[in-house]
């Protein structure tokens, strides 16, 4: 019978994009520190696959855009799922691991590992998977409690006995990365001087804080003598660009400059970062970057992991909808969330990190 204990050629799972592979992998290094030889292969998605060659402790990518995530764009028909099924069974895997959200359901990715012939297959599951999961741990999630995601995925390898004290989740900056990137803060003329970054954008409206709201914390920053500078992916520019026309201060923008490893270079040196619920806040997470997180309450799982933060948000009745847009139209978990508070929130975190505090 196949045994946890000796299995070296492990299949990570996790489908979903760049926070989502991060916040997994605590729980992907657990699995590769219990065994000297053992080798993980991360089966992700195209926007996962863009992180997952940053952390060392995945051996081997692949990209897989499943038909049972929501951002997958329709299949004419299954011959996908078949290729890819033969691909893993060639590859001989010992084990697999599914890594979901509670609301996900692991099953698609359990029959695509079963038909692959891998012989140990772990996941959460609410309903009964029969032969479909080797190691099924009833899935808790959300009638008896709701976890931070790094946490449900640590307690998912440590029911096959996997466990690891550094729980920090793992990205790795080249030296060459940050070289670039200082030398482009340097021609911005970021020097001995106080800033900060804004990632203003987020892939779902629902998560994102008013263009407004951004432009009134910049100004205050400024005027306050912090720089700002504004980052994001080349669609984001024209958000941006309206950000920093409305706060009518000098600010800065690496919009569209900046691959991956740069924008984490890019964090990890920078004092702060605010930002809405999304991937860069993973980024400072990994990174060890304090972070002001405006926190739409569409999930509860995924604040900022293990480094200093703020997560500012307005109580509603209507939280953890997990919807991308807002269902009931006002986006007040947002919306109500006062420029003055997220101004603050930076003042307070930059006091208790910076080696030589700011004086505000």
């Amino acid at each position: 019978m196949a045994s946890w204990d000796c299995a070296e050629n492990v299949l990570c799972i996790r489908l979903d994009t760049i926070g989502d592979v991060l916040m997994t992998t605590p729980a992907i290094r657990a699995l590769k520190a219990s065994h000297p030889q053992r080798q993980i292969t991360l089966l992700t998605s195209s926007a996962g696959a863009t992180t997952a060659s940053l952390v060392p402790e995945i051996d081997n990518v692949m990209v897989y855009d499943a038909p049972w995530l929501k951002a997958t764009a329709p299949r004419n028909n299954s011959r996908l799922e078949y290729e890819m099924a033969e691909h893993l069974r060639n590859l001989q895997f010992d084990a697999a691991v599914i890594f979901t959200v509670y609301s996900q359901n692991p099953l698609p990715s359990a029959f695509l590992c079963y038909l692959a012939d891998i012989p140990l297959r772990l996941a959460h599951c609410h309903e009964n998977p029969y032969q479909l999961l080797t190691n099924w741990v009833k899935d808790p999630e959300p009638e008896q409690f709701v976890r931070h995601e790094v946490r449900r995925q640590l307690d998912l390898v440590a029911d096959v006995g996997c466990q690891i004290d550094n729980e920090k989740m793992s990205l790795r900056v080249s030296e060459q990365a940050l070289d670039r990137v200082q030398m482009m803060l340097e021609q911005l003329g970021i020097e001995h001087q106080p800033w900060v970054v804004i990632h203003p954008g987020a892939t779902a409206p629902s998560r994102r804080y008013p263009p407004a709201g951004f432009a009134e914390v910049a100004r205050r920053l400024v005027t306050m003598g912090i720089s700002v500078v504004f980052t994001g992916t080349e669609p984001e520019r024209q958000l941006v660009e309206e950000i920093q026309t409305c706060a009518d201060v000098t600010t800065r923008s690496l919009v569209g400059c900046l691959d991956l490893e740069e924008m984490a270079a890019l964090i990890a040196i920078a004092p702060l970062l605010i930002a809405n619920n999304t991937g860069p806040v993973h980024i400072a997470a990994a990174v060890g970057t304090p972070v002001v997180d405006l926190y739409a309450l569409t999930n509860p799982q995924h604040t900022p992991w293990g480094v200093p933060h703020r997560v500012l948000f307005h109580d509603v009745p209507c939280k953890y909808c997990y919807k991308s847009v807002c269902p009931e139209g006002h986006h007040h978990c947002l919306e109500l969330v006062t420029p003055s508070s997220v101004v603050m929130a930076v003042c307070e975190l930059l006091q208790e990190t910076q080696a030589h505090p700011i004086l505000l």
